[in-house]
């Protein structure tokens, strides 16, 4: 199996054990309240850790940087981030509550200082975030309005299939140059066939 250490090398040993406390929390908060399949909790680091963390395959958040996570769910891509870039700043929000609570409390847990849940819809929300992030809450043309206005400079969207059709849609309807959209394979850092298909879309601002 793939890990955070194998992705990023110049990890720190801090980091290094978030990562491996994660997947215990987790575990133990999904018996509780469940946020995630059982299936995908056998394949935790995979399908939750490590995906979220592809977005940092493409992006270096500079540090100070804001970040909102929209639809979070149990604080992914959020958590995984924030326990990579220390001296960004991430918001989590989330509709669900229930999810928001697990978010929160594995946050807590692990220590991270940086990391605000919040439970609202991204609408709803007051001020700006320099980037948003998300794993594919929904079609872009629906989910790019949920954001308009929040963010100064880039959105870095998770989700599978081809996704060509969906982009031209997005950016007519949306109004966005379509040279705004960038996607980049994830399969071009793994060798795991769970992420064949799985992509991150920049949109810039």
């Amino acid at each position: 199996m793939e890990t955070p250490a194998k992705w990023f090398p110049e990890l720190t040993e801090e980091q290094c054990a978030r990562f491996t406390a994660m997947e215990g929390l987790y575990r133990e908060w999904n018996a509780r309240i469940n946020v995630i399949s059982r299936k995908d909790m056998d394949n935790l680091m995979t399908h939750h850790i490590l995906h979220s963390l592809a977005i940092a395959k493409v992006i270096d958040f500079p540090a100070g940087s804001t970040i909102l996570d929209v639809g979070t769910g149990g604080g992914f891509p959020g958590i995984p981030l924030a326990v990579l870039f220390p001296l960004c700043q991430f918001t989590l929000c989330d509709s669900i509550g229930k999810k928001i609570k697990v978010a929160q409390a594995v946050a807590d847990e692990l220590g991270l200082e940086n990391v605000t849940c919040v439970n609202a819809r991204a609408e709803a929300l007051p001020g700006k975030f320099d980037f948003v992030v998300s794993r594919a809450v929904t079609d872009l043309a629906t989910f790019l309005p949920w954001v308009k206005g929040k963010y100064a400079k880039a959105v870095f969207y998770l989700k599978g299939g081809d996704l060509r059709e969906e982009i031209v849609q997005c950016a007519r309807r949306c109004r966005i140059d379509p040279g705004k959209f960038y996607v980049a394979e994830i399969s071009r850092w793994s060798d795991d066939p769970w992420f064949a298909e799985k992509k991150i879309v920049t949109i810039s601002q």
